[in-house]
């Protein structure tokens, strides 16, 4: 039997969220960030079968989920990368640094090759990838409620690789968080201008960020690193991915 769990509304424009119940201020709190609603539907509701009384919120771009996580006491978030606008990695960022207790699960359609590294330096409880059971992932929220972190064998194998040979890790890794950001960008086609808009910053900044791409990987142009990106399935073309940076 499906438990239902009180859900509090992550809309900007939204009537002002109810206040938590007195009752139940000892419920699990989770906010789950994700721009498809039926996979924050179903989210929420596979946790609410192992958690009695959740209280859930939901959010579908970093928006929402950062004026909601200011707004109420929560006990983990559990967030998607690639979001229209700023991406789940701009909101792990504000987290850890404005709360860093606050664990943070990251649930992603890309694979652990891609970006687990990156968002466990980054400060992430854990990584997750959507094609986990959900026992998977109702074990990792668990672990990381305890104050630990959730990190798969495989992924805590390629963490020690990434520590003890850093020169043989792929060099799309030496980049930070932005600069992989516009690499990605970059790689799925969008021009200078139109990543300048999706990230609100100026065309110069993003040609700046283009020209430390391009050095710390000893490339020549976009073709490169277009090439690079797919060669290392950093970006995905089965969807279309309009406004979207991690």
């Amino acid at each position: 039997m499906v438990k239902k769990a009180q859900v509090l509304p992550l809309t900007p424009n939204a009537a002002p969220a109810a206040k938590l119940d007195e009752s139940k201020t000892k419920a699990l709190r989770i906010p789950v960030v994700d721009d498809h609603p039926v996979i924050r539907k179903g989210l929420v509701q596979i946790l609410a079968e192992e958690f009695t009384d959740m209280v859930a919120g939901e959010a579908s771009d970093a928006a929402q989920a950062l004026e909601e996580i200011w707004k109420h006491e929560w006990d983990v978030v559990i967030l998607d990368i690639t979001m229209p606008g700023r991406s789940g990695l701009d909101v792990l960022k504000e987290v850890r640094q404005f709360a860093p207790k606050l664990p943070v699960l990251i649930l992603s359609v890309h694979t652990e090759d891609q970006f687990a590294v990156r968002v466990l330096r980054s400060g992430a409880a854990g990584y997750l990838t959507k094609h986990v059971a959900s026992t998977e992932l109702v074990a990792a929220v668990k672990r990381v409620l305890t104050g630990a972190k959730y990190i798969r064998p495989s992924v805590a194998e390629r963490l020690a690789e990434h520590v003890e040979s850093g020169t043989n890790n792929p060099l799309h890794q030496s980049l930070s968080n932005r600069e992989f950001q516009v690499l990605r960008l970059i790689a799925l086609g969008k021009t200078i201008k139109e990543i300048g808009g999706e990230l609100s910053l100026s065309v110069k900044t993003i040609s700046t960020y283009r020209c430390r791409i391009l050095t710390k990987m000893k490339l020549k142009n976009n073709a490169e690193i277009m090439r690079h990106a797919l060669q290392h399935d950093l970006v995905s073309f089965d969807r279309p991915e309009p406004n979207r940076g991690d």
